[in-house]
């Protein structure tokens, strides 16, 4: 095999255009390519997805490499994981970057099967080793109570990140780089399996992983009722509303508002963690938040160890007190 070189993102796209994950990816590969005064390439997969590479371009890739077949319409394991494991080979990036997505975490650990090397998932630093020129890649160990950082001795090095734990890149309309077609070779009878029905979640205002602002609530809460108020608070804050575990369980609040290593792993400018004890597996998928504040009446609650401000006291105080001066200060 060639010498490994370069680095390569795996771009997703949805609804005709990049995801945010992908600009977050480029803007993160950007760097590690300078760094090792190698270039950028972004693969894209699906049908009908050559549209998309000038987009990419402007994001900071200098070659794209364009999988564009009918049977790729959707997402399959066997067919995803056997037309970039034969991309790879053929290019031999010494990285490859996906995002910390439904796909990412499938697409990420079969590939470096199929490939005979590592992966390492859900990282929230990658960094270039001056010495070895192999990457460093950090991420949240013990339920999110710790950081540790992994490198691999064969490549390429694999390696998904968590939503907003990068700078997404600014796009740059005047870049040009080339554009490869690689054909999928693929046949109908070489995928196992077939999307019977996609069911797409309804949600009303901001999603939950897309929030710059949550207000989330946990079991001091009490009531559906209660998490009524928090509702009112993210709105003011253009903010999402979350939970830990217990209230989705007690039906308080949908399970698509879950936030933790068995819900959803976020990381917001502001998280507003209220009446919340802050158990470990909360903390892992809210610890990525650059600024949490907690407001709990328990001064011992866990949560207070991860939040930047706390108040100690019963939510019903502070809250009503809190969402009048927010709405004072919005309404200007």
């Amino acid at each position: 095999m060639a010498e490994s070189k370069g680095v390569m993102v795996y771009a997703e796209a949805s609804q005709d255009k990049l995801s945010a994950i992908t600009r977050e990816l480029m803007g993160c590969a950007r760097k590690l390519a300078d760094d090792l005064g190698e270039g950028l390439s972004a693969v894209l997969v699906g049908s009908d997805v050559a549209s998309l590479a000038q987009e990419a371009i402007a994001l900071g890739a200098d070659r794209i490499y364009v999988i564009d077949d009918r049977l790729l319409k959707d997402y399959q394991t066997d067919a995803y994981v056997a037309v970039m494991g034969k991309l790879a080979q053929q290019v031999t990036p010494r990285i490859i970057i996906l995002g910390q997505t439904a796909v990412g975490r499938d697409l990420a650990p079969r590939l470096a099967f199929r490939l005979e090397t590592a992966a390492t998932l859900d990282c929230v630093e990658l960094a270039i080793d001056a010495d070895s020129r192999r990457l460093l890649a950090t991420r949240p160990v013990y339920g999110g109570n710790a950081l540790a950082t992994f490198t691999t001795e064969s490549q390429p090095q694999i390696v998904t990140i968590r939503a907003k734990a990068f700078s997404p890149a600014e796009p740059d309309t005047s870049r040009q780089g080339e554009v490869t077609t690689i054909e999928a070779g693929l046949r109908p009878e070489d995928i196992r399996t077939k999307l019977l029905e996609r069911v797409t979640e309804e949600v009303e205002g901001i999603r939950l992983e897309e929030a710059s602002v949550v207000v989330s609530g946990g079991r001091g809460i009490g009531s559906a009722q209660g998490f009524k108020q928090l509702e009112e608070l993210a709105k003011l804050l253009k903010g999402a509303l979350g939970a830990s575990r217990p209230p989705c369980d007690n039906g308080w609040v949908s399970e698509h508002l879950q936030v933790g290593i068995t819900g959803k792993i976020i990381a917001p400018d502001l998280y507003i963690a209220v009446a919340l004890s802050g158990s470990s597996q909360h903390l892992s998928g809210c610890s990525g938040a650059k600024n949490i504040v907690a407001i709990n009446k328990d001064p011992e609650a866990n949560i207070f160890r991860a939040a930047s401000w706390g108040i100690v006291s019963d939510w019903k105080r502070v809250l009503p007190a809190f969402s009048d001066k927010v709405e004072e200060l919005v309404s200007g």
